[in-house]
């Protein structure tokens, strides 16, 4: 009897994380804002770069995900900075943080919900 309610009091501990559907390494706007102004990191925008142009978070760079490996070393040179990817909705971004850990961007992360949640968060999106 014990173990069935420990197993259940569990489950519901671990629930809102699994509900959410947030994956590891991905961070909120609040908490990208927070990295930004802190640990200077750096934003790099993998959306095409008509995307781009239609609206991007202030200062962050372009490299649309098809060129990623090729231009990442020579955009972002200190491996040690944090990186925050971001696309139109995430689903691009999510992926680019496995291509940056594997060129060896230890500190890479992705913003969920992408420039969808960042705009839903009210913060400011230039456009080129």
């Amino acid at each position: 009897m014990l173990i069935s309610v420990a197993l259940t009091a569990g489950g519901l501990l671990v629930w809102p994380l699994i509900a959410s559907g947030t994956a590891a390494g991905s961070l909120s706007a609040t908490a990208a804002v927070q990295l930004m102004n802190r640990e200077k990191a750096i934003v790099i925008d993998v959306g095409e770069p008509e995307e781009f142009a239609a609206g991007h978070v202030a200062n962050s760079k372009n490299i649309p995900f098809g060129q990623l490996e090729d231009k990442l070393p020579s955009t972002v040179k200190n491996k040690a900075l944090p990186l925050i990817f971001l696309c139109p909705v995430g689903a691009r971004a999510a992926r680019a943080v496995s291509v940056a850990k594997k060129l060896g961007y230890d500190q890479a992360q992705s913003l969920s919900g992408g420039l969808k949640a960042w705009r839903e968060a009210n913060l400011p999106v230039e456009k080129a």
